[in-house]
């Protein structure tokens, strides 16, 4: 480097920073603004340099810019302390980036990274089986919520579930509702699959999920589900009420035997 004073250009070339950053370090205060010459052009000495240097320096080894100016003009002492500090942070930052690197990682797993595996298998099952994906999925935020509001109850539920899928009957009834979730709500068609469903439920009611005893999260996470339901298929928000009016209308409120092959 000669001795004649540089310019925004040679400056940054030397130093190994665009003129841009140069130009963000005078508006922050950190780098003195030299004096213009007869041309207009700023004209910058050795001390721009070293100046320049220093707060690379400190730039590159992730000292906040806001830190930066009261680095330059610590007395020794307060620096290391202040280097200390900041490394420290630095560290922190790092634990925390490890943490969300294994997060990210986990989020190969898919499903498994929300719920165990036991319900990650009935998700599977039903893919297996021709359920549509938005009816999985569906099924999966049900269990998350279940898993979330009420998780004393998710293995008996879980058990359950294995069960009623093991049914042929509850098999084509499930994939029944899936085809109807599209239909519209005055569709007449759900009064017959409200009927089928009555049917199954009289003649199966060992698969049945028992209701546990009333409770707080349970309620909010069936309301929770419930409104899901209904906001994602408003077909089958209606058929739920067809089956508990036809339900409702049965002598004693009992549904009848499933004596029809209508399943």
């Amino acid at each position: 480097m000669s001795g004649s004073p540089l310019t925004i250009g040679q400056l940054a070339a030397h130093v190994g920073v665009t003129v841009r950053a140069i130009r963000h370090y005078h508006a922050r205060g950190l780098l003195a603004e030299p004096a213009r010459d007869a041309s207009g052009y700023r004209r910058y000495d050795a001390r721009a340099v070293v100046d320049l240097i220093r707060i690379k320096t400190l730039a590159d080894a992730g000292v906040p810019l806001a830190r930066i100016g009261q680095l330059l003009d610590a007395g020794p002492a307060e620096f290391a302390e202040a280097v200390t500090a900041i490394d420290q942070a630095l560290r922190a930052r790092i634990r925390q980036l490890q943490r969300h690197r294994r997060r990210v990682a986990q989020l190969a797993q898919g499903e498994r990274l929300f719920l165990p595996d036991d319900i990650v298998d009935i998700l599977e099952r039903l893919r297996a089986m021709g359920a549509s994906e938005q009816a999985v999925q569906m099924e999966r935020d049900g269990w998350i919520l279940g898993s979330a509001l009420t998780p004393q109850l998710v293995t008996a539920w879980a058990g359950q579930k294995r069960a009623q899928l093991d049914d042929p009957g509850f098999r084509r009834l499930y994939l029944a509702f899936d085809q109807a979730r599209d239909w519209d709500p005055a569709d007449p068609r759900l009064e017959q699959l409200a009927a089928r469903a009555l049917d199954w439920a009289a003649g199966h009611r060992d698969l049945q999920a028992q209701v546990p005893e009333p409770s707080t999260a349970l309620s909010v996470a069936v309301s929770l589900m419930t409104a899901q339901v209904a906001e994602a298929s408003p077909a089958l928000r209606r058929l739920a009420d067809i089956a508990e009016e036809q339900r409702a209308a049965t002598t004693g409120g009992h549904t009848r035997d499933a004596t029809s092959d209508r399943r």
